[in-house]
């Protein structure tokens, strides 16, 4: 197991040099950063245009300004900011920590929901329980994130202005000021994220189901279930231990290739949130044609995207020992 993590990780790094490459290039060909300045009327002096492009290394070679800045990587430095008193690093990383908050939760609900819905579909193939499951699935699908998100902030507001009280909040990820008890403050983000983790795992859920239930049902369907069943096992040991473990598999490939997506479904649901995350920084660094912020966003979501295709990896090889071994 050891040598097959190992084998996995210096695939990965070879994929993450060439992702930053590919990042860099499209934060370059994103545009130019001095833009805002050469279209201000009156015009800014060119002494301080001049300035303002060395101080962002667009005096550089685009292969000299993509080594300095994968360099400073390493020493925590993401490169200048169009915005001076902007440190990219502390601010991207304290943003992200907050739309994993939202992602982590929502995938874990998503990733509940998709197998015991997944597995019950299955089991009762053609009922009415099947057919309920299989029509909300394709609900949920077929709605805009956007869109979704809209009608349970609408919801939200309407839920609280019936009870009368602030039961769930429909603005931000927090309260301003947050409350100064671990109580309270732990209540408070469980109240901000309630809704946009509703919004994102409910979508995510519906299309995971669906390659549960499939999948479920190829495996109730093999050779060593119904061996299984010939040897008088039970019927919950063959479902959980037998068929549940390898059915396993194909949602975690799933899973893992979605992370994008849902990294973009949160961009969606932040903003109509208007949380303080990934996503309005993304969208601020566009607004503000922030190369090296913009750079920063996209090389963070590849690590993500990376280190969880590596967890599925590695999760094949528990789901299945003959993967580790081959």
């Amino acid at each position: 197991m050891v040598a097959f993590t190992l084998r996995r990780i210096a695939i990965s790094i070879p994929i993450l040099i060439a992702s930053s490459f590919v990042v860099f290039l499209l934060g370059t060909a994103a545009g130019d950063p001095l833009d805002p300045l050469l279209g201000r009327n009156p015009p800014i002096p060119q002494a301080t245009i001049d300035a303002e492009r060395v101080r962002l290394h667009l005096d550089q070679p685009v292969l000299e300004r993509y080594w300095n800045w994968l360099v400073g990587l390493f020493s925590g430095d993401f490169g200048p900011s169009v915005k001076q008193n902007l440190d990219i690093g502390s601010e991207i990383f304290a943003r992200f920590g907050i739309t994993m908050r939202l992602i982590a939760f929502a995938m874990l609900i998503a990733l509940v929901l998709a197998v015991v819905v997944g597995v019950v579909s299955a089991v009762k193939q053609y009922s009415v329980v099947d057919y309920s499951a299989t029509f909300l699935g394709f609900l949920f699908l077929s709605m805009p994130a956007f869109w979704f998100a809209i009608l349970l902030k609408q919801g939200g507001i309407a839920f609280n202005n019936t009870v009368g009280e602030q039961v769930v909040y429909t603005i931000g990820d927090a309260s301003v000021p947050p409350p100064t008890d671990t109580f309270a403050r732990f209540a408070d983000i469980a109240g901000h994220i309630v809704l946009p983790t509703i919004a994102l795992a409910l979508i995510s859920y519906a299309a995971w189901s669906r390659f549960q239930r499939a999948s479920m049902l190829e495996v109730m369907n093999s050779d060593y279930v119904r061996l299984a069943r010939s040897k008088g096992l039970s019927r919950r040991r063959v479902m959980v231990k037998h068929a549940l473990r390898t059915a396993l598999i194909p949602l975690v490939t799933v899973t893992a290739l979605d992370l994008a997506a849902i990294i973009s479904g949160a961009v969606v649901t932040e903003t109509v949130f208007q949380w303080r995350g990934m996503g309005d920084f993304l969208l601020e660094s566009i607004r503000t044609e922030d190369v090296y912020a913009l750079q920063a966003w996209l090389l963070l979501t590849a690590i993500v995207v990376i280190g969880f295709n590596l967890i599925a990896d590695l999760l094949y090889a528990v789901l299945d020992p003959r993967i580790r071994y081959a």
